[in-house]
């Protein structure tokens, strides 16, 4: 029941951690290969569910402080193979008798060593099938994942404890890497019965010569959160100056693109260069492109804006906001578009450039 019940909160946090990994996952897909696949996803999630189901299983459940505190049981195990001994002298099995084995496997001094095989069973088997790792790496990995979970015991769930509320024990050591290179050994039949992970990244890569909406929002958004964090940067050093801020931005969406191959360091992230219908790098263009950006999405609104707020006729104030209203649902529109079909949007079409992957 203590296994069922750890996995159960494993589905409980698993949304949270999800949420945590999902934007490091999509920038480094769309950063190495320009696209992001439905089934590298599915088993990149299936992997971080396992490692939270693993973690789950060996801190829960957690009692409380006062309990600890009581304590007095040994916190180490350092006798190698001492498993096998207690199974030997503890349970019920008599080499000579068969109808002891099936008794003696329901003992818990045989089904404990056998769990901690198989927690490590299917990270053996990740190593091998999704990081192509080789069986000593597979080895050193397994380890070092059993030695965290026991210095996690040890330590009392990292000093939160007065001291560990359970054994760190030796034999986990050796039996948690004994289950990640039975992983990696299962793993040979049946990659070749599962879809390539080579595949699936070719497949990948061929997608991302082609930029989507879904990368081009990101890179925008991406730009918006660099520039975001060197303005706060800014603030903080010299104080809040509006000319200072507008020149930070002007720099970086005008002048750094000249020294990043026509992208912006958020674009250069995602391999995406800005080029003009010929395919060519045109700073000429690229400078008409990103002043028509600034006049349609800023200095038009905000002049409409500005016009209507000073002036006091009621008429003109109706027209005014009817005017920005439509220019919100025509930018609305046109960005949709621009992001679900990929058709030149008004300022690529004036300015005779477009965005381009830089993936090979």
């Amino acid at each position: 029941m203590g296994y069922i019940s750890a996995i159960n909160y494993a589905v409980i946090f698993f949304p949270f951690a999800a949420l945590l990994f999902t934007m490091p996952f999509i920038l480094s897909q769309y950063h190495k290969y320009g696209s992001i696949s439905f089934l590298k996803s599915i088993i990149t999630y299936l992997f971080i569910f396992y490692l939270i189901c693993a973690y789950f299983l060996v801190i829960l459940p957690l009692p409380t402080i006062e309990e600890v505190a009581k304590l007095s049981t040994p916190q180490i195990q350092p006798i190698p193979f001492e498993f096998m001994i207690d199974f030997i002298n503890h349970t019920s099995f008599d080499i000579t008798n068969y109808h002891t084995y099936i008794k003696a496997m329901k003992e818990s001094y045989f089904y404990v060593p056998m769990f901690n095989i198989l927690l490590t069973i299917p990270f053996g088997f990740f190593l091998k099938y999704y990081f192509k790792c080789g069986m000593k790496t597979t080895i050193i990995y397994t380890f070092l994942l059993s030695l965290f979970f026991e210095l996690t015991q040890l330590t009392g769930l990292y000093f939160i404890y007065p001291r560990g509320y359970r054994l760190c024990d030796i034999d986990d050591l050796i039996l948690n890497t004994l289950g990640g290179l039975i992983g990696f050994i299962i793993s040979k039949p049946l990659i070749n019965i599962l879809p390539k992970i080579d595949y699936i990244n070719a497949n990948a890569t061929e997608k991302g010569k082609i930029i989507s909406g879904p990368r081009r929002t990101l890179a925008f958004l991406l730009d918006l959160f660099i520039l975001f964090i060197i303005e706060i940067i800014t603030i903080i050093i010299f104080e809040y100056n509006t000319y200072l801020t507008i020149i930070i931005a002007l720099l970086y969406y005008f002048i750094i693109p000249l020294f990043l191959n026509t992208s912006t360091p958020g674009k250069k992230y995602l391999n995406i260069a800005v080029l003009d219908y010929n395919g060519t790098k045109n700073i000429p263009r690229l400078l008409l492109r990103k002043f028509l950006v600034i006049l349609i999405y800023i200095i038009i609104p905000i002049s409409i804006f500005k016009i209507i707020i000073n002036i006091n006729n009621g008429i003109t104030e109706f027209l005014g906001l009817i005017i920005l209203g439509n220019l919100f649902i025509l930018y609305s529109i046109t960005t949709i578009k621009y992001i679900f079909t990929g058709k030149d949007i008004i300022y690529e079409k004036l300015s005779k450039t477009k965005l381009v992957s830089t993936i090979k």
